[in-house]
C-alpha cells in the first residue's frame, strides 16, 4: 500500500502537468499573431491623372527531392500499402511535398510547370495598388500580413491585395492536407520562401512601372461551356474580364490581368505533379500565343499575364463529367489529364486574346478611390475550431473563436473592384439567391441586392480568395446541414463542411453594401 500511493501521486502529477501543458499549447495556437493590426483605409481622389503600371512574375516552385511509387494507385503515400520512395537528396528519410486539395497524404511526385507569384501594380500618382496572385489553393490572412510586412516602405505601395488561383495541385499553404487530418501539411521553410517571393514580386513590379494606358475587354458568354455548377441553383460567374496595360511611350504590352471563375482542379485528385493546372495554359497562351502542335495560330501579347479567380463557390469546377474540346483538333477530353487542362487553357486564352483585339474602352487617365475594412468573423464550424486549437489551421484568432479577415472595394475610372476573402457563391455576386424547401433557416434571401448590382462603374471585377481563404461563402437561406435536404438531395451538400458558418455570407454582404455605398458617396 505504501508503494501504491506514491505511484498514484506521481501519475496524478504527470496528468496535471500534461493538462497544463495542453492548455498553454492550445492558448499559444489561439493567440493573435498580429495584435492590433488593421488594414483599414479610406482614400478618395476626384482628380483623374496619368496612370502607371508595372508587372512581375517571380517563381514560387517548391523543391520536390524525392519520388515515390504508388503501389495501389490511390494517390496517397502510405508505406503500409507497399508504397516506396527514392531518396533523391540522400538524407535517409522521405521528404514529402503535400499537395493541397482533395485528400491527405497526396505527396508530390515531381513538377510539371512552375508556380508563380505574379503581380500587377497600378498607380495614379497618389495611390499605388499591388495585386498579387499566387499559384496556391489559398493564403490565410495572418500570412498575408506577414508577406505585406516584408515589402519595403520605399516600394511606395499603399495597399497590397494577395489572392490565389486556388490550384489543387500545389503545396499545402493552409495546413489541411498533411500526412493525416491531424498533421499540418505546411512546410515552414517553403512558407517563408513564398512570403519572401511575394515581396520580391511586388518590388520587381514597382521597378517595372511605366506610363500606361489601360485597354479594357470582356467576353461574358464564351467560357460558359468550360465550367460546371455542381450545386443548385445553377448560377455562374463565367464572364471573362480583362485589363491590358500598354506602355504609352513605346506601345509595348506591359502585361494583362485576366479574371474568370473556376476551381483550378481540372486535373482532379489522382494527379501527383506540381502544377498551376489550367491557369498555366491560359497565361502561356496570352503571353506567347496559342499553338496547334508547333504552328502558331493566335499570337500572344507578350508582357506578364496575371490570372485571378472570381466567384468559384457553388461549386464552379471543370468536373470530370464535363467534356472539354480542343479548339483546333476537335478532340474531346472528359477524363482529367494534362491534355484536358491544356484544351481548357487554350480555349480561355483564345477568348481573352480575341476580346483584347476588340477592346470595349481604353483608359488614359483616372483616379483611384479605395476603402479597406478589417473584419472579425465568427468561427462556427466545429472542425475549424478544432483545427485552430490544434494549430493545424495556423492562423491564430482575433478574439474567442474569431478570425481576422478583410474586404476591400476600389474604383479606377470606369473600373470597379471588390475583393472577397474566400470562395463566394456566384448568386451572392450576380444575383439568384434562393430560399429552397429543406433549408435550415426559414428565412428569405439575405444577400440582396447582388454585389455587382451594388457596384459602380461599367466594368465590375470580383477578386475572390483575396487577402484570405476562409472557405465557402454560402447564402444563409441556402444553408443546409440538417434533413430534409434542399432540392430533394439525399444528403447534406459539400460546401457547409468547409465554411466558417451560416453568418459568414450575411456579415460579408452587409459590410460590402456599406463600403460600396460609401465609395459612391466619396466619389460625389
Amino acid at each position: 500500500m505504501k508503494l501504491i500511493k506514491p505511484v498514484f501521486k506521481g501519475l496524478g502529477l504527470l496528468f496535471l502537468v500534461l493538462i497544463i501543458g495542453l492548455f498553454f499549447w492550445t492558448c499559444s495556437n489561439l493567440k493573435d499573431r498580429h495584435p492590433g493590426y488593421k488594414a483599414d483605409l479610406k482614400i478618395v481622389n476626384g482628380n483623374p491623372a496619368a496612370l502607371n503600371a508595372g508587372f512581375a512574375a517571380i517563381p514560387i516552385t517548391p523543391e520536390v527531392p524525392d519520388r515515390w511509387i504508388d503501389k495501389n494507385g490511390d494517390a496517397e503515400y502510405n508505406p503500409k500499402d507497399g508504397d516506396t520512395f527514392t531518396d533523391g537528396n540522400g538524407n535517409g528519410v522521405f521528404d514529402p511535398v503535400w499537395i493541397a486539395g482533395f485528400s491527405n497524404s497526396r505527396a508530390a511526385n515531381g513538377i510539371h510547370d512552375d508556380l508563380w507569384s505574379r503581380t500587377m501594380v497600378i498607380d495614379d500618382g497618389k495611390t499605388r495598388l499591388a495585386i498579387v496572385v499566387l499559384d496556391a489553393i489559398g493564403f490565410m490572412n495572418d500570412d498575408i500580413i506577414d508577406a505585406r510586412k516584408r515589402i519595403p516602405t520605399e516600394a511606395g505601395v499603399t495597399y497590397t491585395i494577395i489572392s490565389s488561383t486556388h490550384t489543387h495541385e500545389g503545396p499545402d499553404l493552409l495546413g489541411l492536407w498533411g500526412r493525416t487530418p491531424f498533421k499540418s501539411g505546411i512546410n515552414k521553410e517553403y512558407m517563408e520562401y513564398v512570403k519572401n517571393q511575394i515581396a520580391k514580386s511586388v518590388v520587381t513590379a514597382v521597378k517595372n512601372i511605366r506610363p500606361a494606358r489601360l485597354s479594357i475587354s470582356e467576353d461574358l458568354t464564351g467560357a460558359i461551356p468550360l465550367v460546371k455548377d455542381t450545386r443548385k441553383p445553377e448560377v455562374f460567374d463565367s464572364g471573362l474580364r480583362i485589363i491590358k496595360a500598354i506602355d504609352k511611350e513605346n506601345g509595348n504590352i506591359l502585361g494583362s490581368l485576366i479574371a474568370w471563375a473556376d476551381h483550378a482542379e481540372t486535373l482532379w485528385s489522382n494527379n501527383l505533379l506540381v502544377t498551376s493546372d489550367f491557369p498555366h495554359y491560359v497565361r502561356e497562351g496570352v503571353e506567347k500565343g496559342v499553338f496547334k502542335c508547333d504552328s502558331l495560330v493566335k499570337p500572344g501579347n507578350g508582357g506578364v499575364a496575371v490570372y485571378i479567380n472570381g466567384a468559384i463557390g457553388g461549386l464552379m469546377t471543370t468536373h470530370p463529367s464535363l467534356t472539354v474540346t480542343d479548339p483546333f483538333t476537335g478532340q474531346e477530353f472528359k477524363e482529367p489529364t494534362f491534355e484536358k487542362a491544356a484544351a481548357q487553357g487554350k480555349q480561355l486564352a483564345l477568348l481573352a486574346l480575341n476580346s483584347m483585339d476588340n477592346p470595349v474602352e481604353e483608359v488614359d487617365s483616372a483616379c483611384i478611390s479605395l476603402i479597406v475594412r478589417t473584419l472579425s468573423l465568427p468561427i462556427n464550424n466545429t472542425m475549424f475550431k478544432l483545427g485552430t486549437a490544434l494549430g493545424i489551421l495556423d492562423r491564430g484568432t482575433s478574439g474567442w473563436m474569431k478570425m481576422r479577415s478583410e474586404l476591400s472595394v476600389f474604383k479606377i475610372g470606369p473600373l470597379s473592384f471588390a475583393t472577397i476573402p474566400g470562395e463566394a457563391y456566384p448568386e451572392i455576386i450576380n444575383g439568384g439567391v434562393e430560399a429552397p424547401e429543406g433549408r435550415d433557416f426559414k428565412i428569405e434571401p439575405v444577400e440582396v441586392p447582388s454585389v455587382r448590382e451594388m457596384m459602380a462603374g461599367k466594368y465590375k471585377f470580383i477578386f475572390c480568395l483575396a487577402n484570405d481563404e476562409i472557405g465557402y461563402i454560402i447564402p444563409k437561406s441556402q444553408w443546409d446541414v440538417k434533413a430534409p435536404y434542399t432540392y430533394k438531395k439525399e444528403g447534406a451538400p459539400y460546401g457547409e463542411k468547409n465554411s466558417l458558418g451560416p453568418e459568414t455570407a450575411p456579415v460579408l454582404h452587409r459590410n460590402l453594401k456599406e463600403m460600396l455605398t460609401e465609395l459612391k458617396k466619396m466619389e460625389h
